[in-house]
């Protein structure tokens, strides 16, 4: 933690009362300057904390901000979110933390922003990332799993945000093939997920997720070439971030707890279960226009959707846009 969130969890474990510069001082063992400085720090990013001669400093307010100390209050996970870095701002947090990665960052390692100036998207399109509302992001992983099966953690994540969405704010998701979350049609989350390897050996694996959580109509890009909502939009009312941030996280702990004990096998059957084109006709636009029907049939263990064709022949499909048939 740092000094910041010790000073916010000495406060919060004083509720409504008043604490001294003093004892802050002796148990975070700063200077009374220093913590004049941190009680500044934190006005700025939009605390209310009173402060009165001989009493101290009492909390008064906090603003909707997603803090770490705050998220790890009752985490409670074995790997995911072994360290959890929240920033007011950041480019992507796919981007920071793979710079933490490559700087030798423990696994679970999260860092999640509360906007981001250039998210990023599926094949680098752009994900609209206001401030305030959504949540944004990145956990870093080193699966001990061959290259070939990393895209397996797509799916886990997929799966992982379904479930929180169902259990924090009562909403049915389905999956969309390869890495859209949608809800009645409409795309909730994606997710970007980044590998760093060699030929036979992953070095680690960002698993990028970013969930439309309070956005309201307006603040949609109107330029949107698809349906897009929000869980607010969807459950009628505001989201807690950072109870929707700790149990994404919990989640997404069992799911690769789960992983490492027993492979790939339950996770598939989890997202086909919630896949919204399982056992559908479709038509694939694949490269150069070639065009592919068949009935989607599952996952194969790459990744891949398997598209059983009126041959009776099952196709994989790596990359192409997939639309029903009707």
């Amino acid at each position: 933690m740092t000094t910041r969130d010790r000073i916010l969890s000495l406060f919060r474990s004083h509720p409504d009362q008043y604490v001294s510069g003093q004892e802050i001082s002796e148990q975070l063992n700063i200077s009374r300057a220093a913590v004049w400085k941190q009680v500044r720090a934190l006005r700025e990013l939009g605390f209310k904390i009173e402060a009165r001669h001989s009493l101290g400093y009492r909390l008064l307010e906090t603003p909707n901000l997603l803090l770490a100390a705050d998220v790890e209050d009752g985490l409670g996970c074995r790997i995911i979110g072994k360290e959890i870095i929240s920033l007011q701002e950041v480019d992507s947090t796919n981007v920071r933390i793979r710079t933490l990665a490559e700087q030798g960052a423990e696994e679970g390692t999260v860092v999640v922003a509360d906007r981001q100036s250039a998210g990023r998207g599926r094949l680098g399109r752009r994900w609209e990332s206001p401030a305030g509302v959504n949540l944004y992001c990145s956990t870093l992983l080193k699966p001990q799993i061959p290259v070939q099966q990393a895209p397996q953690l797509t799916f886990l994540s997929a799966v992982a945000v379904a479930d929180t969405l169902h259990q924090v704010c009562q909403i049915t998701a389905t999956l969309k093939w390869p890495n859209d979350v949608l809800v009645n049609g409409a795309k909730i989350a994606g997710l970007l997920n980044e590998m760093n390897a060699e030929t036979e050996q992953i070095h680690f694996v960002i698993l990028g997720i970013g969930i439309n959580l309070n956005m309201q109509p307006e603040q949609f890009p109107s330029d949107l070439n698809y349906a897009a909502t929000s869980a607010a939009l969807e459950c009628g009312h505001p989201v807690d971030r950072t109870l929707f941030l700790r149990t994404l996280l919990q989640r997404l702990d069992f799911y690769y707890l789960e992983f490492q004990k027993e492979g790939f096998g339950p996770i598939r059957r989890r997202w086909e279960a919630l896949c919204n084109i399982m056992n559908q006709r479709v038509t694939v636009d694949q490269s150069l226009g070639s065009l592919l029907q068949g009935t989607v049939v599952g996952l194969d263990t790459d990744g891949a959707l398997r598209v059983q064709t009126e041959s009776g022949a099952v196709e994989r499909v790596i990359a192409g846009d997939v639309r029903p048939v009707g």
